[in-house]
């Protein structure tokens, strides 16, 4: 039953996040979302300090792909050496294998420029959706979700939760500060990832679903 419950809140999920993500998708290829754009940058950039620019800079610093490499080798060594997981490993590669492949996928479809004013840090490419808040909610995301059953308390997994959000919206909200993203590629990079993230768990928790109802005649037979 429960595997059933998250194999179905799993598929609900991917769908809405598609839905959004679409959603996103049209706004930002008809220049609907500008003004909801320029709002947010302004009160972003508005908190403009030194301390706080440092700040943003080792957020983006943490969500970058040399980063995300470190994260993903340790994540994967404490999953199989610590927690002995096995096919929990196909699943984590897949997500964070994916997810870049994925953006730059995006990135070419939508040809989006990134912002020309008001830059702290200079990069190219195209800007939606944002690869730093894709990794980043495929990064946490998952290790959300493979962790959670192995932490017995609940304030355990409410810290976890919490750890979780404040990374991928930190290093989201680091790139607007940084002026080298709109905030709609922000929200377009975590529903994107967020989509490709429930996809597949989905595939994992049928995976797994198959391999509990091959066992159980077997185990009714004993």
């Amino acid at each position: 039953m429960k595997l059933k419950f998250q194999f179905t809140l799993a598929f609900m999920l991917s769908v809405l996040s598609l839905i959004c993500f679409s959603g996103m998708a049209i706004l930002i290829s008809g220049s609907k979302i500008v003004a909801f754009d320029q709002s947010i940058i302004s009160l972003i950039q508005g908190l403009e300090t030194p301390g706080l620019t440092t700040i943003m800079k080792f957020f983006t610093f943490i969500g970058s792909t040399p980063s995300v490499a470190v994260i993903s080798l340790f994540s994967l060594f404490f999953l199989y050496k610590v927690l002995k997981h096995r096919t929990e490993l196909i699943l984590f590669i897949a997500i964070i294998v994916g997810s870049p492949i994925l953006n730059e996928l995006l990135k070419l479809l939508f040809h989006r420029a990134r912002p020309d004013f008001h830059r702290l840090i200079e990069i190219n490419g195209y800007s939606f959706p944002s690869g730093h808040a894709m990794s980043a909610f495929a990064v946490y995301g998952v290790l959300s979700f493979l962790l959670w059953r192995h932490i017995p308390t609940r304030w355990g997994r409410t810290l976890l939760i919490v750890i979780s959000i404040i990374m991928i919206l930190a290093i989201g909200i680091s790139r607007i500060y940084l002026g080298v993203h709109y905030p709609s590629d922000v929200i377009g990079g975590y529903f994107a990832s967020g989509c490709w993230l429930a996809i597949a768990i989905w595939f994992y928790q049928r995976y797994q679903e198959k391999k509990f109802e091959q066992r159980r005649p077997t185990q009714s037979k004993e």
